[in-house]
């Protein structure tokens, strides 16, 4: 990528390495990314070039349409002014004049607006800018003319916010012929990487000034020129003497530091190209290999399009989703956790008895204690509290149920759309049928629980199990050591409780997983393979839309490249 302010000489150092004639004016002139594809042919007097961008493409066959061609395209894509675009023109030129070398010119640097200008076009420009410069797999060429401070220049300012060792960075020096008389010697000490250190260093380059383009000065003559302006300057011969001065050098340079970051850049490549080309075959997936053309094949393709969703519905239920097809926090996970707090609730609960028991049972001694001594248990008092208390839970247990069935609709849901993408009437029916049969279980468990409060309510225990468990309680430390009366209704309530709840962690749970795991699954595929029943829809639910097969020959085609790609890069290896 080559940045640098306006006026820099970029055009012209890109002029000068691709050999042909680039626009050039005043204030913004390169409005586009244009990226500059440079071929090396063999052949002697050779020259094709190819000009692409948004759905248009041409052929040139003389370098001297290049700079029209790029107006044009500039005026097609950013309009008619001084406005910029993101979008990128390609130009390809195979010649034997030209190093193999792939560049990319962005719009000089501006720092305010001028006449029509948009105000923020400063802003656009650097945003366009680092939006290439960032990419690691880019190296930064940083032009910037001698007769400025280098430490102050804004493109250089942007290459070491994004490349701060500069391994990325190469910076360029032009116009060495303005210089002022004197100061050669600080150019010579920055092409030397004395003043801002870069990890790749400097070049410097005379290009073609104005009045050489206004002589008509062929580019061919003036790299002539440059060499006898290098070899006869006292400071600035050294630097070509070193291989740091002059065009045909700084191309050598580049194609070397290309092909070296290339070799650098081979392993993470290789990693890019087989991720997206594992993305792209999973999202193929989603839309299938098409719909075939025969009736009965028809219904084959679609029985197999149920029965894999259907599969993968009961895969997701019974905690067996394939690991390649998970997304998030696995469904099993989140039910666990459910009931898991479903649990917790429960032994949480009995905490907060120890507060109302002390109410309770100080009020019922004031309203209906006798001549008896403290420590005797009223049972119809206990009976009211453990009541009370069971009561309670009916209410969490149904938000559990609620919770539960909505992680599994939005989770079947979701199974849906990844299965039937392509073929939205298909779609449409699953999510019906998914969103009526979740409602028809939810009623369904809910009549369960309501009816699993009202045998609740019936308090019971077997004697056995009840007297081991009130011995096990009294073990334990006394809660209330100051009133006899308390710290035996206690007892009873914690025992009662404590067997009640345990019913019911493991009740409330299976009633929810019998409906809303496995019957849901179940009516879930048999309403499912209804649909082929009705044959004369077959056709209806089978429909893909044009976008769709577009989309699949587009990631098909996207799948091909990448895999041509994936080959090179192990050719290449």
């Amino acid at each position: 990528a080559v940045i640098g302010d306006q006026s820099s000489g970029k055009s012209s150092v890109l002029e000068a390495l691709s050999g042909v004639s680039l626009p050039r004016g005043s204030g913004i002139v390169t409005r586009c990314p244009l990226e500059l594809k440079l071929k090396k042919v063999n052949k002697e007097s050779v020259w094709r070039g190819k000009i692409s961008y948004k759905e248009y493409s041409r052929t040139l066959k003389n370098a001297t349409e290049v700079e029209g061609e790029i107006r044009k395209a500039q005026n097609a894509i950013a309009g008619d002014g001084l406005g910029i675009s993101h979008e990128l023109i390609s130009l390809e030129i195979e010649s034997t004049n030209v190093p193999d070398l792939t560049l990319i010119d962005l719009p000089g640097i501006a720092r305010v607006a001028v006449g029509k200008q948009p105000l923020n076009i400063g802003e656009q420009i650097k945003i366009l800018i680092k939006s290439f410069i960032k990419r690691q797999e880019t190296i930064n060429l940083v032009v910037v003319p001698c007769n400025v401070d280098i430490a102050t220049t804004e493109a250089l300012k942007m290459a070491q916010e994004v490349d701060p060792t500069g391994e990325r960075t190469l910076g360029i020096l032009t116009k060495p012929d303005l210089v002022d008389k004197g100061t050669e010697t600080n150019v010579v000490d920055i092409v030397r990487n004395i003043v801002v250190e870069l990890r790749k260093g400097y070049m410097i380059v005379k290009c073609r000034g104005q009045k050489d383009i206004n002589d008509k000065l062929t580019l061919d003559d003036a790299i002539r020129k440059e060499k006898a302006f290098f070899e006869d300057h006292e400071q600035f011969r050294q630097l070509l003497d070193e291989g740091k001065a002059s065009i045909p050098c700084l191309a050598s340079r580049l194609t070397t530091e290309l092909v070296n970051h290339i070799i650098r850049s081979l392993p993470q490549l290789r990693k890019d190209v087989e991720m997206k080309l594992s993305n792209t075959m999973q999202h193929l997936k989603s839309y299938s290999s098409g719909v075939p053309i025969a009736y009965d094949e028809k219904v084959m393709f679609m029985i197999e399009k149920i029965n894999k969703f259907c599969d993968h519905t009961r895969s997701l239920t019974t905690g067996e989703e394939p690991q390649n097809i998970l997304s998030g926090k696995r469904y099993i996970t989140k039910v666990r956790k459910e009931f898991t707090d479903w649990n917790s609730f429960l032994d949480k609960n009995i905490s907060n008895f120890r507060y109302f028991l002390r109410n309770e049972v100080l009020s019922f001694e004031e309203s209906y204690r006798g001549r008896e001594l403290p420590g005797f248990v009223n049972y119809k008092t206990f009976e009211s509290l453990v009541k009370n208390e069971i009561a309670k839970l009916e209410e969490p247990a149904i938000q559990k149920l609620t919770n539960i069935t909505e992680i599994t609709r939005t989770a079947f849901i979701v199974i849906a759309e990844q299965h039937f993408s392509a073929f939205c009437n298909i779609l449409k029916a699953a999510k019906i049928k998914i969103e009526s049969i979740s409602r028809q279980e939810e009623s369904e468990a809910e009549k369960i629980l309501q009816a699993q409060f009202k045998i609740e309510n019936m308090v019971y225990c077997q004697d056995s199990i009840y007297s081991q468990q009130l011995s096990t309680m009294k073990g334990k430390t006394s809660i209330f050591t100051a009133n006899a009366s308390l710290q035996e209704m206690s007892y009873h309530v914690h025992t009662y409780y404590k067997i009640a709840s345990g019913r019911l962690a493991d009740q409330i749970p299976l009633v929810v997983s019998y409906h809303i795991m496995k019957q849901f699954t179940d009516k879930l595929q048999a309403e499912m393979l209804k649909l082929i029943q009705d044959r004369d829809r077959i056709d209806e639910y089978l429909y893909e839309d044009q976008d769709t097969k577009r989309k699949r020959e587009g990631l098909q085609s996207r799948i091909d490249r990448l895999k041509k790609a994936q080959k090179i890069l192990l050719e290449y290896a």
